[in-house]
């Protein structure tokens, strides 16, 4: 990374807080599902469609709750989706029965939606000249945050008891309340200009709404590699068991050092465009590398998924700053919570449906369903140049929405 602090002042303490946050996630995607299956004793039937239930709750949140963050002032709508966070993870402690647990983790999820959504505001408020990038930065810092509380959960995972694993989910909701209180070191945003027409018109936008399914469509991509490769790599290959863990890491070491680089010579709608195009070219690469490495020896295994890794992962890195530019270049300053709200409907769906749609393919069928998920995800890619051009066609009232950025 270029520089490992942002600036002092407000992107500092967005980052500080980020970080903070980003510990605790660490802590509870690592070791979460473990808790409920393992310390909790759910059946892991019921901890799925539990959680399979929170991504759909979740996807109607953070609409609303961006349109709250522009109206009434994004710092403290944020802070609050962070506090309401901490509350229903600290939940998950007297989560011993399904409905308990479903209550508390449909809360939970959607807070978090609803965190991502009004946090955009205070990006683009923030973010200097290019709060594109800024962006990125946040997700390098996420990486390196959710690592941490990574290894930090591995001490729960490795100890096995009750009490080890509700530790753990203390320190979850320990660090969404410390960085809801990082929060307020922000300055207070007032809320957007008051602007004439539709209240709902990033739900009128149908060139946006387009690009939104593009991006869910190419956010499967982030299963690939927790759910997909995983299970190929035991199931269908003689590579080394360890070698999913260092995936991993080689992943997110990648992320950390190019994500801020990559989101640079990405600065406008059309270059957005093509970033997805190339992401879309990467992942069928790296997915068909995946595909060749079935019925290998070991070392051919263990070359063939490295390469797809770093294959994938620069499609990543494309994919994530193609998304960032054209979400927030093609929102109105005034909507930009209620835009992002929108955007972020893709990315739900893909977490909702992404993992069985995958298995399906990549797992059951076997090595076509790879070459299948691949061309999709190519195709997706090039169509995504097409929807941003359409975006940038004036239409009527929307493109008086998006004028009213000089209000």
């Amino acid at each position: 990374m270029p520089h490992l602090m942002p600036p002092a002042g407000p992107q500092r303490v967005i980052a500080a807080s980020n970080f903070v946050y980003t510990v605790g996630s660490g802590l509870y995607l690592t070791a979460g599902v473990l808790y409920f299956t393992q310390a909790v004793h759910l059946p892991a039937s019921q901890v799925g469609a539990g959680l399979g239930i929170a991504g759909l709750v979740s996807l109607a949140v953070g609409i609303g709750v961006g349109h709250l963050a522009d109206a009434k002032g994004a710092r403290g709508v944020y802070a609050a989706t962070l506090v309401v966070q901490a509350l229903a993870t600290a939940g998950f402690v007297l989560a011993d029965r399904f409905w308990p647990f479903l209550v508390a983790v449909c809360v939970a999820t959607g807070a978090k939606a609803a965190g991502l959504a009004a946090r955009s505001p205070l990006i683009r408020r923030y973010g200097g000249d290019r709060p594109q990038e800024f962006r990125a930065y946040l997700r390098a810092v996420t990486n390196v945050g959710i690592s941490l509380g990574a290894v930090l959960a591995g001490w729960a995972v490795q100890v096995g008891t009750l009490t080890a694993y509700q530790l753990l989910v203390i320190g979850n909701a320990a660090a969404f309340a410390v960085s809801a209180a990082v929060m307020f070191l922000l300055p207070a945003v007032p809320p957007g200009p008051v602007v004439e027409g539709p209240r709902w018109t990033a739900l009128r936008d149908r060139p946006y709404l387009a690009l939104t399914a593009i991006d869910g469509i190419m956010a499967v991509q982030f299963k690939v590699l927790t759910v997909a490769i995983p299970l190929w790599l035991v199931e269908a290959t003689t590579a080394p068991r360890w070698l999913v863990s260092g995936t991993m890491v080689l992943n997110t070491v990648m992320v950390i050092v190019f994500q801020v680089r990559a989101s640079r010579s990405i600065d406008s709608p059309a270059s957005g465009g093509g970033a997805y195009r190339r992401a879309g070219a990467a992942f069928l690469l790296s997915c068909s590398f995946v595909s060749l490495s079935a019925g290998t020896p070991a070392w051919a295994a263990v070359a063939l998924l490295l390469t797809a890794v770093v294959i994938h992962t620069l499609g990543e890195l494309w994919h994530s700053a193609g998304g960032f530019e054209v979400s927030f270049a093609l929102a109105p300053d005034h909507a930009t919570g209620q835009y992002l709200g929108v955007f972020g409907l893709g990315a739900g769906l893909a977490e909702a449906l992404g993992p069985g749609l995958l298995i399906f393919l990549c797992i059951t069928w076997g090595r076509p369903g790879w070459y299948v998920v691949g061309a999709l995800f190519a195709l997706t890619g090039l169509a995504a140049p097409l929807a941003v051009r359409w975006a940038q066609r004036p239409r009527g009232h929307l493109a008086v929405s998006r004028d009213a950025r000089a209000i």
